[in-house]
């Protein structure tokens, strides 16, 4: 073990999650150039993987004693050879000069002959496509360690006994035809059993309550497997039991699960529990055992009455999946499962509220189309959430908050110049794919996004007055010297027009956002770049106004002489016909705060989550990091010219390799650090934004 640790080490192999070691190409690669250098002859080499070979040393009977792996898929055999391969069938004695033969792999092979002098040393025997509907019962599997027979022909594992004392796996998945398991006292150090899509299966043999070592075993998409044997309890080492499709199982198999004290991971994903233990459903859950790590709960009919208090006393649960269930808000006993680490409601359409969701790494919440509400217990929680038509999701802790314009604070909107809220017709609303793939037609609306408020609405008149107004971007400035001010926001306003009906944010090509705002302050090295979650889409040849108003309280970012650039980015769909800005100030004398917004600080707080006292020159990204995907959208946005173009070319374009780019540390502050954003590559972990993740 001490040479495959060096080798895990130095990334050369690794350990997959069902214990296989896989290997680096260049291992490979090596290992098998050492065996070609063995002989010219592939039957003098130790081993033969190669179809061709393995073929001709089968047909011609020229095995030797050297081979002690062999690999034959009679489908991979050259098309010259494969016309008459229905008709091809070897011989077993093909094998009987092999007698050190250790690890065989046959793939749609047949063999005609006697199995009792076959291969009796093998230690690994995988034989996909058997052709039998048992093994033959003088076949000699004393030494065998691993028996896969994955889509076999087999009724029954073997007629009578068969004594297989060294056998730790034995996978018979895909086996259609089979309808019982062998007697499992004569294996008795088997370890894992696998037992997938054997959709015939009706009995599993009582034996299986003596294996002492058993740990793993998958009976997956057994349909018509009605019982698990009384005696499954008694496996004090059983950590994994998938039971998943197996929808024939009745209501005293499920009620033994709690007794398998030892048990990790259970799959029961398909198995109506709140209709097999009607009322009884609450006390299954709560009787799990404590030493469960992956729970799989997905389409069991269970609705949040059945999930009692004792489930929070699950203390070693870190994955849990109640997707598909008759669930309407978060149950109050899985926020306090606190090692929980990955968490899906995955196609929970009545699901309306998750309020108080424990601290995560992975959240998925994918099809609950009624999903309206995400808080945290802990505000700075850093998840990676997965979304997929959420239409109907509006607050969104450390993301978003959507709310009608008609209940926008009056100081917003007053702020803003807005009036006549009632007579505003309702828009045609667009939201970024990774969180609904269609376009609704929605009232208009306010959105809170990273400290910013923006709101999208028809026409073209501009509310309020604008120092700085342009037909084109970028606008550049000074701000100006006032005395006893100070600089509290800055408004923005975009009047745009649709170029071609036919086109939205998930008809046309490029990145999902189509509207970017960017704001540069060059005295400071500061670039703010925002991209909204929601947008406006107008008809072909009308105009649509964005308004927006970024807040810059408590810190200062916009002082008198500083040199300011504000740039609008567009998709090639959509073009800017005017757009403007003007500074929000206020006097430090007063006590009424011009920018004071009575309004939930999670969702407005300041420009970008962290605290901006330790922001030092660098480019902050207030969007998710999902929308730096497009190199040359992202190539794009990063730009510095004050002689921007107001659109993402669609044709495409050279840029530089890289571009270097500095990003905030994950507590919110900056250090300096330089990152490359390679072309064509997607933005790696190494590149820390600061906003929570999505």
């Amino acid at each position: 073990m001490v040479g495959i640790q060096n080798l895990i080490d130095r990334c050369l192999v690794t350990i997959d999650e069902f214990d296989k070691v896989l290997m680096h190409d260049l291992i490979c690669g090596m290992g098998r150039e050492i065996v070609n250098q063995e002989s010219e002859e592939p039957w003098k080499r130790s081993r033969v993987w190669h179809h061709k070979d393995s073929f001709k040393i089968l047909s011609e009977n020229n095995g030797t004693r050297t081979i002690e792996g062999l690999v034959f898929d009679m489908h991979m055999l050259p098309t010259n050879i494969l016309i008459n391969s229905n008709e091809i069938v070897l011989e077993t004695n093909a094998f009987a000069k092999m007698r050190e033969l250790k690890l065989l792999h046959l793939s749609h092979v047949q063999l005609n002959g006697s199995y009792a002098e076959f291969c009796t040393g093998l230690r690994w025997l995988c034989w996909t496509k058997f052709p039998l509907d048992s093994i033959p019962t003088e076949f000699s599997l004393r030494s065998l360690v691993v028996l896969e027979m994955r889509y076999s022909s087999l009724r029954q594992v073997c007629k009578g006994t068969k004594c297989l004392p060294s056998l730790k796996i034995l996978d018979l998945s895909h086996s259609h035809s089979l309808t019982e398991t062998t007697d499992f006292s004569f294996c008795p150090n088997l370890e894992k059993l696998i037992l997938t899509d054997c959709v015939s299966l009706i009995y599993v043999h009582g034996s299986i309550g003596n294996l002492e070592r058993l740990v793993y075993l998958n009976t997956k998409d057994c349909k018509n497997l009605k019982m698990l044997p009384e005696n499954i309890c008694m496996l004090k080492l059983l950590e994994t039991l998938i039971i998943s499709g197996c929808t024939s199982l009745n209501e005293l198999s499920i009620e033994m699960l709690r007794n398998i004290e030892s048990l990790k991971v259970l799959d029961t994903d398909g198995i109506l529990i709140g209709e097999l233990v009607p009322g009884r459903s609450s006390c299954f859950l709560s009787s799990l055992t404590c030493s469960l790590v992956d729970l799989n709960l997905q389409k069991c009919n269970i609705s949040n009455d059945a999930f009692p208090r004792e489930f929070s006393n699950l203390s070693s649960l870190r994955r849990l999946n109640v997707g598909y269930n008759p669930i309407c808000s978060l149950p109050n006993c899985i926020k306090g499962l606190t090692r929980l680490n990955e968490l899906s409601f995955w196609g929970c359409g009545s699901l309306k509220l998750l309020e108080g969701l424990p601290k995560v790494a992975t959240l998925n919440v994918a099809d609950c189309f009624s999903l309206e509400k995400i808080t945290y217990q802990c505000r700075r929680s850093r998840t990676r959430t997965m979304l997929l038509n959420n239409r109907n999701l509006v607050e969104w802790e450390n993301m978003y908050k959507l709310e009608p314009i008609g209940s926008v604070d009056a100081e917003m909107i007053n702020l803003l110049g807005l009036s006549n809220l009632e007579s505003m017709a309702p828009i045609r609303m667009g939201k970024r794919n990774w969180t609904s793939a269609k376009d609704v037609w929605n009232p208009v609306e306010g959105l809170y996004q990273k400290g910013i408020f923006s709101t999208f609405f028809a026409g073209n008149e501009v509310p309020g007055q604008f120092s700085h107004k342009s037909t084109k971007s970028p606008i550049s400035f000074t701000v100006p010297l006032l005395d006893n001010q100070r600089i509290q926001g800055l408004k923005v306003f975009v009047v745009y027009t649709n170029l071609h009906a036919n086109y939205s944010a998930g008809a046309s090509p490029g990145p999902p956002g189509p509207l970017v705002t960017k704001v540069r302050n060059k005295s400071k090295g500061l670039k703010w770049i925002y991209c909204p979650i929601f947008y406006g889409i107008p008809g072909e040849g009308e105009d649509m106004i964005w308004l927006s108003l970024w807040k810059l309280e408590e810190q200062v970012h916009l002082e008198g002489g500083d040199e300011v650039v504000v740039s609008v980015i567009m998709q090639p769909w959509l073009q800017v016909k005017e757009f403007g800005i003007q500074l929000v100030q206020q006097l430090q004398q007063e006590n009424h705060n011009m920018m004071t917004v009575s309004t939930d600080a999670s969702y407005y707080p300041r420009v970008s989550s962290g605290n901006l006292g330790q922001y030092q020159p660098g480019v902050y990204l207030l969007f998710s990091r999902n929308e730096m995907e497009d190199p040359i959208w992202f190539n794009k946005i990063l730009e510095d010219s004050d002689d921007e173009d107001t659109t993402v070319k669609e044709e495409e374009q050279h840029y530089d390799q890289t571009i270097a780019v500095t990003t905030s540390s994950k507590s919110g502050g900056l250090r300096g650090w330089k990152g490359k954003v390679l072309k064509r590559a997607k933005i790696s972990s190494a590149l820390q934004i600061s906003v929570p993740y999505v």
